[in-house]
């Protein structure tokens, strides 16, 4: 299997409580494990305004999940996106080499010191 780097965000509806948002996002957390994928890290930004209304709603639940998958997958992941009522908006995106490596330092917390040129 032939796994790349990807980020997807996703934004939940702010009506859930503190349990129905932990149990979609665990429920996509083992959709990516159990189709041979692999969650390198995840982050829940919690309760945050949204730029703009989305269905009449101005904040929502983010969650970011950083991980590896089989490309054919993606389009599994973002379809249980869409046919999800809970989720209001998401965005999956292919990590570069240079994104990912940007990641790491980013969690822990490199940023002062000099960028490590690669050949």
């Amino acid at each position: 299997m032939n796994l790349k780097n990807y980020e997807s965000v996703i934004i939940l509806t702010p009506v859930l409580s503190e349990q129905q948002m932990k149990d979609t996002v665990k429920g996509y957390r083992e959709l990516i494990t159990e189709q041979g994928g692999q969650v390198v890290h995840e982050t829940n930004w919690g309760l945050a305004k949204l730029a703009y209304p989305i269905n009449k709603k101005v904040t929502g639940f983010y969650h970011i999940f950083e991980f590896q998958a089989d490309p054919e997958f993606i389009s599994t992941l973002e379809l249980s996106y869409r046919r999800d009522e809970i989720v209001m908006r998401f965005l999956t995106t292919k990590l570069d080499k240079h994104a990912v490596i940007y990641n790491e330092r980013r969690k822990r917390g490199d940023f002062n010191q000099q960028v490590i040129k690669e050949d």
